[in-house]
């Protein structure tokens, strides 16, 4: 018998289960796609139970501790539907599409919570998971509070002359980083300096000629990254690292990845914080909360 005709096999015997158990169930179980929309569902205190997420649900702890059904832009039918869930809320990049139907097509309900690129995607989440969640009072609380946030972050002064790399992660000897079109980009925006490498689209990798050109000022990566980098001395011993001022003063700001750029409830904060780490690293104080 095929791998194939075996997985078909495999994938309806499946469905006629989740078909004969689900139908069974009194409350209704929830697969949460997304680590955006995991952290509004828990900002929001919506009182729903979870049963599963996907790998990039890393906060909070109680739901990134819940079972998982895999990464969220390669999921299988098989793996959601074997916590038997009656609801699937997922973020915009959740896919395959063929998966996302097959679970439809077998009574699962799928909402699928599009946002842009951009800060305004953080109101607009709140609201639709307080629609899709029944808490509407407390989206809109939390909605407004976040709008008030990063109204006041967007009237801070910008910082002229500060230039960041932010490194993604390294492959080898040379560190990728952040260009336009990345969330990490809209960030350093956000708080009023210059990306350094803002002049190349997306995440690539640069070598040391490019950092000698670039001149970052300072550094920004995730604990995350600079633990699989070696650490912080491994960091200034990259390739032409030490011929930025970055790395002659060793500048380095290091951040939470998912609260920082995830985009969620807890991104305006945040982006607070990373300013108020910036001037202090600079020395300058014009942060007001």
């Amino acid at each position: 018998m095929s791998t194939t005709r075996v997985a078909r096999q495999s994938l309806a015997a499946l469905l006629v289960g989740w078909l004969t158990i689900g139908g069974a169930l009194a409350n209704e179980r929830w697969v949460i796609l997304g680590g955006d929309i995991a952290e509004t569902i828990a900002a929001l205190g919506a009182d729903i139970e979870v049963v599963a997420r996907d790998d990039t649900v890393l906060h909070p702890p109680e739901m990134a501790a819940l079972p998982s059904v895999g990464y969220l832009r390669q999921l299988s039918a098989e793996s959601v539907l074997s916590v038997v869930p009656d609801r699937v809320l997922a973020a915009g990049h959740s896919g395959p599409k063929e998966v996302l139907e097959q679970l439809e097509a077998v009574g699962v309900t799928v909402d699928v919570i599009e946002a842009s690129a951009d800060l305004s995607s953080i109101v607009e989440k709140v609201r639709t998971v307080a629609q899709h969640t029944q808490r509407q009072q407390e989206g809109d609380a939390l909605a407004a509070s976040l709008s008030a946030t990063l109204e006041r972050l967007a009237a801070l002064p910008p910082l002229p002359g500060t230039r960041a790399m932010f490194i993604l992660h390294h492959s080898g000897l040379t560190p990728r980083v952040a260009g336009n079109d990345t969330a990490a980009h809209t960030a350093l925006e956000a708080v009023g300096i210059d990306n350094a490498f803002g002049n190349m689209a997306g995440y690539q990798s640069v070598a040391a000629e490019a950092l000698a050109k670039e001149a970052p000022t300072l550094v920004i990566m995730s604990q995350r990254g600079l633990d699989a980098l070696g650490g912080e001395n491994a960091l200034w011993q990259l390739p032409g690292m030490r011929l930025t001022p970055a790395g002659r003063e060793q500048r380095l700001i290091v951040i939470d990845d998912q609260a920082l750029l995830g985009f969620g409830p807890r991104t305006p904060d945040q982006l607070f914080t990373l300013r108020q780490d910036i001037e202090a690293l600079l020395g300058t104080e014009q942060v007001s909360r």
